[in-house]
């Protein structure tokens, strides 16, 4: 395909006729015409069809469309990207976050982003860590958020971060904090509880202290989003576990107390690049707060 006709296909359909075209391409509307006829040539179908006086888009210019403004929207990040940030607007910071890291956290981590001296705009993509860290190794992401470093079967050239620890605290709605308080943690033993999925390292921490203090709590649910976890505990339906560093917040939006914490048991926070030294100013930030709050 060449580009140059993709390019100019984009512009008439962008601009809804081949005269307005010509004239921000600044050439003569033949010579667009010319390069649209070709590139559906390349294709082997209509692109456009007339309706009166304008040109519609067939149901392949379309799809062709949507491509093409994904190529070129990416062609003007890269020149806004190596020329450090976009003329007269906010930097990119693009961050994949793990599904399964705590959204409370999130918060907290990406919040010095939005208090920089210049602004950003910032652009969360969660997902799976496989996924984010192959995003990352073709600089779709400037950074990844996770609570594991990155494996050593990941073939991906790319840096693990730590931004620090902390202890767990268990969760519950006052009826079931009532019935569970008392001799904490042993009260866990038998109780109902609300976990997150056995992919997720702080399912494995926990599970790990259990079996070293020989508690069996209930497993009622389990699910990957963290958000969605504490509303089923919100509910009453079970405790349920979380970053101590998030205790207040927890306890203020889903109504719940604390039980108590389980200090053996450690949340860990990375965040993953692909250079060495940090340099974005979002980044640096975020690894710099992080650092000092859970130090």
């Amino acid at each position: 395909m060449n580009y140059h006709h993709l390019l100019y296909f984009w512009v008439v359909a962008r601009e809804g006729s081949v005269a307005k075209a010509a004239r921000e391409l600044k050439l003569a509307q033949p010579t667009v015409s010319g390069q649209i006829k070709a590139l559906e040539a390349a294709i082997g179908q209509r692109l456009f069809q007339r309706s009166g006086r304008n040109l519609v888009l067939t149901e392949v210019g379309t799809v062709t469309y949507r491509y093409a403004e994904e190529i070129f929207g990416l062609g003007r990040e890269l020149q806004e990207t190596l020329k450090g940030r976009p003329a007269g607007g906010p930097v990119r910071f693009v961050v994949g976050v793990a599904d399964q890291l705590p959204k409370l956290v999130v918060r907290r981590l990406l919040e010095p982003a939005f208090h920089l001296s210049e602004p950003v705009r910032v652009i969360v993509r969660d997902g799976p860590p496989d996924r984010l860290v192959a995003d990352l190794a073709i600089h779709a992401l400037d950074l990844v958020l996770t609570d594991a470093p990155i494996a050593p079967t990941i073939r991906v050239r790319a840096f693990s971060h730590p931004l620090g620890e902390c202890s767990v605290s268990v969760f519950a709605v006052p009826r079931l904090a009532s019935a569970y308080q008392k001799n904490f943690p042993r009260s866990l033993d038998g109780a109902p509880i609300i976990l997150p999925t056995e992919g997720s390292t702080l399912r494995r921490s926990f599970e790990q202290w259990c079996v070293e203090h020989s508690i069996r709590p209930r497993i009622i649910a389990e699910a990957d989003d963290s958000a969605l976890l504490m509303t089923l505990g919100e509910a009453g339906l079970g405790v349920f576990v979380a970053p101590s560093v998030v205790e207040d917040e927890v306890v203020r939006q889903h109504g719940v107390r604390v039980l108590g914490r389980l200090d053996r048991v450690r949340e860990r926070f990375y965040a993953l690049s692909i250079d060495r030294k940090l340099r974005h100013p979002a980044v640096v930030a975020i690894c710099d707060r992080a650092r000092e709050e859970l130090a």
